[in-house]
């Protein structure tokens, strides 16, 4: 007997939709594309407000749209069933001062191992003196 599960597909978007129809209860429609997969998404009045609040107010915002895979609209185009929207703002994290390039940590790193290491300088240091011979 298999296992029951539930399939949950969870939408990641930054930017308000450009492309977007009203259907007669005021839902907005619009198409997110995945690459080979897309989906069209229906979100209630209240819903696409908090989109477009988070657009005007918000320089950096992602919003989380979820819900279960529906019936195939067309090919390669699934229909979202029962989406829920969190929007959330973020602040873009700053590179810090300390952070150098991948290059400048190399040759430093590359300049600091043999002193860090105690290994002589010098090649003739390293070498022990040989066993006198018969």
């Amino acid at each position: 007997m298999a296992l029951v599960g539930k399939l949950e597909v969870t939408i990641k978007i930054n930017r308000l939709p450009t492309e977007v129809t009203t259907d007669k209860n005021g839902w907005k429609e619009f198409n997110v594309d995945f690459g080979k997969r897309g989906a069209r998404v229906s979100l209630r009045p209240r819903m696409w407000n908090r989109l477009e609040q988070a657009a005007n107010t918000h320089p950096h915002w992602i919003a989380v749209i979820t819900g279960q895979m529906g019936d195939d609209v067309q090919k390669g185009v699934f229909k979202l069933l029962e989406p829920n929207l969190q929007v959330f703002e973020y602040t873009p994290k700053a590179p810090s001062a300390e952070a150098k390039p991948d290059g400048a940590k190399a040759e430093a790193g590359a300049a600091a191992e043999p002193a860090a290491a105690g290994a002589p300088e010098k090649a003739e240091e390293k070498q022990a003196p040989s066993p006198p011979g018969d």
